[in-house]
């Protein structure tokens, strides 16, 4: 089922809240009646429902008679150190919408705990199509040249993202300076060696190659590192289009190539080993849409850069082994019992599938 909705329909995705993810949904109207920017038609306790569509940070959906908004909050149980931070996930779009309109608009943030258990943030609900595993019939992709289109908004959006202007936003601040390919990697493989449980593989092949083969920062923008088709809406009027891009989670300033490298990870393609077609979360390997080398030749004419064939596999092989880590962490929590649920439980084998693609990236 497609995520295709209009006001008050059904939202494919949002279903009952798990037990162990509830919280006072009355608390939360209530706080937002006093706080947000924008509190109209908010008078009523809301009607909640969980999307199961995200295994990190928790998302639901808050729907009034005659608005939707969606509220994000960590999970519960252990955390990786920096991860989950709501004030900065709300506060990076916040100051990106200005000049970068496909981020959600923001309409409250809450770090004051007794409010529901947990810091969490609500923004206004961006009604479109999210692409899941499968094209969803009679959207309007069904032939090449949309498929073809699709792809080439995907670039254009990600090409956006990375040429917005940092001054204006005031995000230049969350650049740390050079060496944001070197952090990276020694940040991923110690988030792994934290994470690592003993039933997946060591990748101690893949961490030693990483870190002899980075390359220098191509250079600093601002980059979203989890740009992928289920992270983008696309519009309702026109399914070619991205409407809105979700989940700021992991967005920084740093070396745009990472955010590419990153979002080939996830883009499976119809030649790929039916391991990866079998953990595959968007329908990039249907008749019509681009391989990865296609998207990082339009990237790099775009950008007006020239991308060597090396550093497109540290590229990729990073965005792997980052997917890897992140796939990890989260099975992390369901191998030490600390959430029930089931796609937490799953994700050991999207993490030894992950280990087998980068030996072949490696060669």
């Amino acid at each position: 089922m497609s995520d295709h909705v209009t006001g008050g329909e059904p939202v494919a995705g949002a279903g009952a809240v798990r037990d162990e993810d509830a919280f006072d949904a009355a608390a939360v109207a209530e706080w937002l009646r006093g706080n947000a920017v924008d509190a109209s038609g908010l008078d009523a306790e809301p009607e909640v429902q969980q999307f199961g569509g995200g295994a990190s940070n928790l998302t639901y959906l808050l729907r009034w008679p005659e608005r939707d908004l969606i509220l994000r909050r960590p999970p519960s149980g252990t955390k990786a150190k920096g991860a989950h931070d709501m004030a900065r996930e709300y506060r990076i779009q916040d100051a990106l919408a200005p000049v970068y309109p496909l981020v959600p608009r923001m309409i409250g943030y809450c770090g004051d705990e007794s409010v529901i258990g947990s810091e969490f943030y609500v923004m206004e609900r961006v009604e479109g199509l999210i692409l899941r595993r499968d094209f969803p019939e009679g959207v309007g992709l069904d032939d090449g040249a949309a498929r073809d289109r699709l792809c080439g908004t995907f670039v254009d959006a990600l090409v956006a993202l990375h040429t917005a202007d940092l001054d204006a936003s005031g995000l230049r601040e969350l650049d740390r300076g050079p060496g944001y390919v070197a952090r990276q990697v020694g940040g991923w493989t110690e988030r792994f060696r934290r994470a690592r449980t003993e039933d997946v593989g060591d990748f101690a092949e893949v961490m030693a190659w990483l870190d002899a083969h980075q390359p220098d920062d191509h250079a600093h923008t601002m980059i979203h590192n989890d740009f992928r088709f289920d992270n983008l809406v696309l519009a309702a009027d026109d399914v070619s289009r991205v409407a809105g891009v979700l989940d700021w989670e992991l967005s920084t300033v740093g070396d745009p190539l990472m955010d590419v490298g990153s979002a080939l990870a996830y883009w499976s393609q119809a030649d790929d080993p039916d391991a990866m077609q079998a953990i595959r979360l968007q329908p990039t390997n249907a008749p019509g849409m681009w391989t990865r080398e296609q998207v990082w030749t339009a990237y790099g004419e775009q950008h007006g850069l020239t991308i060597s064939a090396q550093d497109r596999r540290f590229y990729e092989l990073f965005g792997t082994f980052r997917l890897a880590v992140i796939a990890q962490q989260i099975y992390y929590r369901a191998f030490h019992g600390q959430t029930t649920n089931p796609k937490a439980a799953g994700m050991g084998m999207f993490v030894r599938i992950l280990d087998a693609r980068c030996t072949e990236l490696l060669g």
